[in-house]
């Protein structure tokens, strides 16, 4: 398994970035992989939420179904799940320790599956620099709501 982890800090308030991050949708605009990620339900967006995603990591275009499984105001966790990986992502908001604006972690978890499994050591590399690419997305992108 593959973790890789991001703490960064924010403009907006942690109600604006959960509110924005829980629609998984808005992947497109901050995650460097996304190529599309398209709500399969209709209504608010809340527990048991899902969407399509399609990726393309190291060249390889990849699509799984990710479901929202926890929301609190603090909390937002998505599980991505397909034939040969699972990913939980878990994001975490809380207010700025200096007060203003916000503190975001980003953790995700790659699992691979089966034969798969073999690229871990690889895919460890390619994870952390697109953790890295992602943070800087998601922080532009987030601050823009401020």
């Amino acid at each position: 398994m593959t973790t890789v982890t991001r703490t960064f800090d924010v403009r907006p308030e942690p109600a604006v970035v959960v509110d924005y991050l829980k629609d998984f949708s808005h992947a497109e605009e901050w995650d460097p992989g996304t190529e599309s990620c398209t709500r399969q339900d209709p209504g608010p967006v809340q527990v048991g939420s899902t969407w399509h995603n399609v990726s393309k990591i190291a060249g390889v275009t990849t699509e799984l179904t990710y479901t929202l499984q926890q929301l609190t105001d603090d909390t937002i966790v998505l599980v991505g799940a397909n034939d040969t990986a699972r990913s939980v992502d878990t994001i975490t908001v809380v207010p700025h320790p200096d007060g203003a604006g916000s503190r975001v972690t980003y953790e995700a978890n790659i699992e691979m599956k089966g034969a798969a499994k073999l690229a871990d050591p690889i895919m460890k590399v390619v994870f952390e620099k697109i953790g890295s690419d992602t943070e800087d997305d998601m922080t532009t992108v987030l601050n823009r709501l401020a």
